[in-house]
C-alpha cells in the first residue's frame, strides 16, 4: 500500500512538472510572437499578446497607461515606422509560475535602429485565459 501511495505521488509530481513546462513554453511563445510580428514592423501583431482590457496596466519611464486602447495608441504614436521600430531581441532571464493562471516574466529588451540601441529591462505578469495567456501588467525601464 506504501508503495503505491508512494508512485501515485511520483506520478502525480511528474505530470504536475510537465503541466509547468508546457505553461512556461506557451507563456514564452507569448512573447517569442510578439518579438516575431514587431520584427515584421506589425504593430497589432505585437499588441495582440496584450490583454484587450481597460484593466491593463503598462508602466514605462514616469507615465503609467491604463487600458488596451489606451496603450495600443500609445505604441502606435511612439512607433509609427518601421525605422522607429528597429529589431526587437528579448531574452527571457526568468518565468515564475505564480499559480495555474498567474505568471511573472522577467526580462531584457534591446532595439537596434539605424542610430541607436535602446535597450532595458521587463517585469510582465500575464494571466491565461480561454484565448490563452495575455500580459495584463508591464513595467518596462530603459537601460538609457
Amino acid at each position: 500500500m506504501k508503495i503505491a501511495i508512494a508512485m501515485l505521488l511520483t506520478l502525480l509530481l511528474l505530470f504536475s512538472n510537465s503541466a509547468r513546462g508546457d505553461e512556461e513554453a506557451a507563456i514564452r511563445a507569448v512573447l517569442m510572437n510578439q518579438q516575431a510580428a514587431w520584427n515584421r514592423g506589425d504593430i497589432d501583431g505585437y499588441l495582440s499578446g496584450y490583454w484587450q482590457s481597460p484593466k491593463l496596466r503598462f508602466a514605462s519611464g514616469a507615465e503609467v497607461t491604463y487600458g488596451y486602447a489606451e496603450t495600443a495608441a500609445r505604441y502606435r504614436q511612439r512607433y509609427d515606422s518601421k525605422a522607429k521600430m528597429g529589431e526587437l531581441k528579448f531574452e527571457l532571464l526568468e518565468v515564475q509560475q505564480l499559480g495555474e493562471h498567474s505568471a511573472l516574466v522577467f526580462g531584457r529588451w534591446q532595439l537596434t535602429r539605424a542610430t541607436d540601441q535602446p535597450h532595458g529591462l521587463f517585469t510582465l505578469e500575464l494571466e491565461k485565459f480561454a484565448e490563452g495567456w495575455k500580459v495584463t501588467r508591464d513595467h518596462t525601464s530603459s537601460g538609457n
